[in-house]
């Protein structure tokens, strides 16, 4: 009975894949909180950032003279962005099953809080955080950037 529970459960996980690849490709992340004024610009449209607010590749989201926005990826990496951040989502994959990981974020201004989530660990070579003087390759840690 056991055995027949495991196998039925292994099917439905394996028949949802599918649906899980196609949103994983448009969902990079969420908010988690958001205090202040926060902006997302994604193309050419501009709102106001709100927790549970999908993070897509591409956004770039500003903070406000007292904003502070938490952002968590879906491979569990965190950023802590600070007042007057300015921050860029340039390339973000997290399919781990074909080996595909890529997490690169610019920081324009501000201050950052990063701890690293699962594509550090599994891939070290595909987390770059840009700032305007260097580019960090994380490898695996919790770093706080301040780009003036």
């Amino acid at each position: 009975m056991k055995l027949a529970f495991r196998l039925m459960l292994s099917a439905a996980f394996f028949l949802c894949l599918p649906i899980i690849d196609a949103a994983a490709e448009e969902l990079a992340g969420l908010v988690k909180s958001v205090e202040g004024q926060a902006t997302l610009l994604r193309g050419l449209e501009t709102e106001a950032v709100v927790p549970g607010m999908e993070i897509k590749m591409g956004d770039i989201l500003k903070t406000g003279d007292e904003g502070a926005v938490g952002l968590i990826f879906s491979d569990d990496t965190v950023i802590a962005m600070g007042p007057r951040t300015e921050l860029a989502v340039e390339d973000y994959l997290f399919e781990p099953v074909e080996g595909k990981l890529s997490f690169i974020a610019k920081i324009l201004r501000g201050t950052i809080s990063y701890l690293s989530g699962q594509i550090a660990k599994l891939s070290p070579e595909s987390v770059k955080l840009v700032t305007p003087a260097a580019t960090i390759g994380v490898r695996g840690t919790h770093v706080l950037i301040k780009v003036d």
